[in-house]
């Protein structure tokens, strides 16, 4: 007999518990919003593998990355954000209400926060999850550059991002080994950073190699590449190998419901919204110029205060605005046209009392109620009747023509 799924309830739900999803969870429940974090592995993502984070504020001596994304969490729950560890199994994020369904339950929320990241893709070669992150295979140049002071290290990759990292190491280290798939030569990066690559003397390119095996005990010692014309073996000592070889953002529960670019992630406009209304998505999982702790927390907070806003405004439209018949002025404060319109609400206000109710909407910090009310230009009058926009009436009105409305 199948075990009946358990229903909560909540204001938010984030599908995520990285450092983007801890600072939402932060923000919404500092906001007294009843909220949970879903993470399927381990709360902070991949910042808990960073063994040293030097470039974080307000850290001068630096930090771990586990004891910072430990400090996220503590704060978190310090507002009551409830964690779950569980893998979200789909989701339904259109309408009102949106689902997230886990293996024994199943989620209700008012808005959804998307903040499932992404894996760096690997190459699958012999031994390879045995030193992933903290154990000598990095994905992140900017993280781990420093630890790599006066060593040798390898990267996998000849793309714009392996070629730039490659560059940005060379700062730090004293030779930087770049295996190439490609004939001598070729690369996927761009032609200015290939020649300045090309141009460095700590850099050092082995042309048509692929990785075959990982070596060492409980850290990474050595890479053995394979020459894919001899196939003879290339063994290389170093402490630490970079792949950059593509990023997979962790988007596959989402396909057909929220608009995702040709790579797979999410697409948001400047306030993390998606092309659902309730559903934002932070971090690694939307397209990004830097991935970041730092970025990621920024998306989080846009993310955290946006939830808090479209909860309010739905509240207030349904609470206020459709449940009274009336009329409701959307305006831009910072318009001209609007303010001169203003005095015609003014007018109306006064003419109004008794017979319908008036109710001012500024959109020049938010849409979010406009849009409920499907006004979209504004200076915009609407008409309220039976719960619903009855009207949606031109600049030019008179008070009579609005009066007929409620007679």
């Amino acid at each position: 007999m199948a075990r009946e799924k358990k229903i909560e309830e909540y204001d938010v739900v984030i599908i995520g518990g990285g450092a983007a999803g801890l600072t939402a969870g932060i923000y919404c429940g500092r906001a007294r919003l009843k909220t949970i974090i879903i993470e399927k592995s381990l709360v902070g993502g991949l910042a808990t593998y960073t063994n040293e984070i030097e470039n974080y504020p307000g850290f001068p001596e630096g930090t771990t990355g586990l004891g910072l994304m430990e400090l996220f969490q503590k704060q978190a729950k310090k507002f009551g954000v409830k964690f779950k560890g569980t893998d979200v199994k789909s989701v339904e994020l259109e309408g009102e209400i949106k689902t997230v369904e886990t293996f024994r339950t199943t989620y209700k929320a008012k808005t959804v926060i998307i903040a499932s990241g992404g894996r760096p893709r690997i190459t699958g070669a012999d031994r390879e999850e045995e030193f992933l992150y903290d154990k000598g295979i990095s994905f992140c140049a900017t993280c781990d550059a420093a630890a790599n002071t006066g060593k040798k290290v390898m990267i996998i990759g000849s793309g714009d991002a392996a070629i730039e990292e490659g560059m940005f190491l060379t700062k730090f280290a004293d030779k930087v080994y770049v295996s190439v798939i490609h004939e001598e030569g070729k690369m996927d990066c761009n032609e200015i950073a290939k020649a300045e690559a090309l141009d460095n003397p700590k850099m050092e390119f082995i042309w048509n190699s692929v990785v075959k095996r990982f070596e060492g005990s409980e850290h990474l010692e050595k890479v053995v590449l394979k020459d894919l014309k001899s196939d003879d073996e290339i063994p290389i000592v170093v402490p630490t190998c970079f792949e950059f070889i593509g990023y997979i953002p962790n988007t596959e529960i989402f396909k057909g419901q929220i608009d995702l670019t040709e790579r797979g992630y999410v697409l948001t406009n400047e306030n993390k919204e998606t092309n659902i209304e309730g559903v934002f998505a932070v971090g690694d999982v939307t397209e990004k110029f830097l991935k970041q702790v730092s970025t990621a927390v920024g998306d989080g907070a846009v993310a955290g205060v946006g939830a808090e806003r479209y909860i309010a405004e739905s509240e207030m439209v349904k609470t206020q605005i459709l449940a009274k018949e009336g009329i409701v002025f959307a305006y831009d404060a910072s318009d001209g046209k609007s303010h001169e319109m203003l005095k015609d609400i003014e007018t109306i206000e006064e003419m109004a009392k008794g017979k319908f109710s008036v109710t001012r909407v500024d959109v020049y910090k938010s849409k979010g109620i406009s849009n409920r009310l499907g006004i979209h230009e504004f200076p915009k009058l609407a008409i309220i009747k039976n719960g619903k926009v009855h009207a949606i009436l031109n600049e030019e009105f008179s008070y009579n023509e609005v009066v007929n409305y409620f007679n």
